[in-house]
């Protein structure tokens, strides 16, 4: 089973951000250490405790302080930006870093809808026009004769990813002959035929012959059972307050989050959450990834650890590569 990660680049508090890229950096060459296959950073938008704004420069930042683990977007919002643009910065990190880098693209905002508007130039979002976009990134990437040219270069082809959670994102990857990226961890009710649409629809294309599927899933693996929970609880609490308006930005630790009174409508969002990710002992992690990568069908596991703790996080990476090498 190939093994990749994810990282959102969460701080624990508005002011710790610094702090936040610094571990971003730390983990992926902790992950190449590790053998992992590639190391993806996320884009988000107007979270208080989400560093990871700029995905590109935090790649370039990454690419320094490792040799050959991949690296890519997990994803460029496209729609929020000129594809043209998109494939320069691309193909600049491309020369940079040969052979290594990945350029995932996806439709959704990345923030709300207030956010999204002010991150358009034009103050109109072009989600209706992201199949239009990611024709034109193929273009501008991949084409012998670009127009406009796109400088520098790239070395070599740059793999182009599909990332989403519905069947309009699979059906699109499927018709480009992109490779695709399911998010279960944002979408836990994902269906779990998406994978096989996509494969039952692919269409293959120069720089995809065959159709590659990734599944990027939360991941809390610890010594024992009890403190994977508590690691996972604390996530789910969090996430639970950020959605509700409670958190002001501050995470709660594991110590708070074992203390939370945890009533019906938390119960119920955890619940929905339960069986769409991994969490327990190496052992019991490595069931949980394997049948959830056979029920999707998934060639690939990207695993999405959002911990408290920095080093509970590289624990966590380290014990699940180990169960499965």
């Amino acid at each position: 089973m190939k093994l990749s990660v994810l990282d959102q680049s969460l701080a624990r508090a508005p002011d710790q951000a610094s702090t936040a890229l610094r571990e971003t950096i730390e983990m992926a060459t902790w992950c190449e250490q590790l053998g992992y296959e590639r190391f993806w950073v996320s884009e988000h938008h107007a979270f208080p405790t989400v560093a990871g704004s700029a995905p590109e420069v935090l790649l370039a930042a990454i690419g320094a302080a490792t040799s050959s683990i991949r690296i890519g977007s997990g994803g460029i919002m496209l729609p929020h930006y000129s594809a043209y643009k998109v494939a320069e910065v691309f193909s600049l990190l491309a020369n940079l870093y040969p052979g290594r880098v990945d350029l995932g693209v996806g439709r959704a905002p990345g923030a709300d809808m207030s956010t999204a508007v002010a991150l358009a130039t034009d103050g109109r979002p072009k989600f209706e026009r992201f199949p239009e976009l990611v024709a034109k990134l193929s273009d501008y990437l991949w084409s012998d004769h670009p127009s406009p040219v796109v400088s520098p270069k790239a070395p070599e082809h740059i793999p182009l990813w599909m990332l989403g959670s519905s069947p309009d994102s699979a059906v699109l990857a499927a018709q480009r002959g992109l490779p695709y990226n399911l998010g279960l961890f944002i979408n836990p009710q994902a269906d779990p035929r998406l994978i096989g649409l996509y494969k039952s629809r692919f269409q293959p294309s120069a720089m995809q012959p065959e159709p590659y599927a990734i599944l990027a899933t939360s991941v809390f693996c610890a010594d024992s059972e009890e403190q994977a929970r508590a690691l996972q609880l604390t996530y789910d609490l969090n996430l639970f307050r950020f959605f509700s308006g409670q958190s002001n930005g501050l995470s709660l630790t594991p110590q708070q989050a074992l203390a939370y009174p945890v009533g019906p409508r938390e119960h119920a969002f955890i619940a929905s959450r339960q069986d769409s990710r991994a969490a327990g002992t190496p052992q019991q992690v490595r069931e949980q990834v394997e049948q959830l990568a056979r029920l999707h069908d998934a060639d690939e596991i990207m695993a999405v650890t959002n911990m408290y703790y920095f080093e509970d996080r590289k624990h966590s990476f380290k014990l699940l590569k180990q169960v499965f090498a």
